[in-house]
């Protein structure tokens, strides 16, 4: 009898930690951890918009939406997230269903350790 062994996805966030330094160099650490902060709190908004607009099949939302995410993580160095992101806004574009359903769940876990990564200490400067 063959052995089934389930796999479980793992996915590292990729935070541009000289992007980070850079807000907080030019903001100052409080106010820079008020607009990353903000931006996180957006963030988790629109990956629930994503998720809303794909389960709706409103293709045109999830672009809108993966575009914003992009363009917003990528401001705050979240690039494994942006990265992501633009994955996801292609493949809704060109209607690649089967793509869109495993960049679907990669936004998922890509998403949630990238909003966790940017607090840990280790990655802050």
């Amino acid at each position: 009898m063959a052995q089934i062994t389930a796999l479980t996805p793992a996915e590292h966030a990729h935070v541009d930690r000289a992007r980070v330094a850079a807000i907080m160099a030019e903001l100052g650490e409080a106010a820079a951890q008020q607009v990353i902060c903000m931006a996180l709190e957006q963030l988790a908004a629109i990956l629930t918009s994503v998720e809303t607009a794909l389960a709706r099949d409103d293709r045109a939302q999830a672009v809108a939406d993966a575009e914003r995410m992009s363009r917003l993580a990528w401001q705050i160095g979240l690039v494994s997230l942006a990265g992501v992101a633009m994955d996801l806004g292609g493949a809704a574009e060109r209607g690649d269903h089967p793509a869109l359903a495993a960049i679907r769940q990669r936004l998922q876990r890509v998403g949630n350790g990238s909003l966790t990564a940017i607090w840990d200490r280790a990655v802050l400067p």
